[in-house]
């Protein structure tokens, strides 16, 4: 008898499994003031790209390193300090999937992520593929291949949940399934859209256990 294939699940974390949005606001508004940069703009280019792009668009004149570690220290204050809530069906969600079958894909760092589990009560996996681990971020499918890799899976065998277009990007790129939630519209190229995580928790568990039949 045929065996049937594992399959896994990885995950975006800010606003797909927590809203960290008013955070990630908070800082760069900070960040901005400091450097007397128009707040509102600095987190629309944020909201797009990785730090040290948003750097080189927003604070050419500055240097890079400088504008990274005062971003770094102000996110750090923020894990510490402030207040961070996980999506209604997170927590069981991510405690009914199988032990070594899903990941976090996150353009953040580790220790923040970490840091944040910890306060919302969210239980961790065993991989975390941040900032650190991959040379090209989203919307580069680098991430959840290495990711993928890391698994000894199939990108045709992951569901990649997401919020954000350049999160979607990077999953379909790397030749895998995409489930969008958290949004009220559809990205473009999603499989599957959700108005809400707790509304996609029972789709994603059947893809996690096989019990929806074929891949999506």
């Amino acid at each position: 008898m045929r065996r049937a294939r594992t399959r896994y699940v990885l995950f975006d974390v800010d606003g797909t499994l927590m809203d960290a949005v008013d955070n990630q606001r908070q800082v760069w508004r900070t960040g901005a003031n400091r450097y007397g940069l128009d707040a509102d703009e600095v987190h629309r280019v944020a909201l797009r790209t990785r730090p040290t792009e948003t750097f080189a668009q927003v604070a050419a004149d500055r240097d890079p390193r400088e504008c990274l570690a005062a971003l770094h220290e102000l996110e750090d204050e923020d894990v510490r300090s402030g207040v961070y809530a996980a999506f209604d069906g997170a927590a069981e969600l991510l405690h009914a999937l199988p032990p070594g079958s899903w990941a976090l894909v996150t353009s953040n760092y580790e220790h923040r992520v970490r840091g944040r589990f910890r306060r919302t009560g969210l239980p961790m996996p065993d991989l975390v593929v941040d900032a650190a681990a991959v040379e090209e971020g989203k919307p580069s499918p680098v991430p959840y291949l290495r990711a993928a890799e890391l698994l000894g899976a199939e990108p045709q065998d992951c569901l990649v949940i997401e919020d954000a277009p350049s999160g979607v990007r990077s999953g379909l790129r790397a030749g895998m399934t995409v489930w969008g939630v958290n949004t009220e519209d559809a990205a473009e190229g999603v499989h599957r859209h959700f108005g809400s995580l707790r509304a996609a928790v029972p789709h994603i568990l059947a893809f996690a256990t096989g019990a929806n039949g074929l891949l999506p």
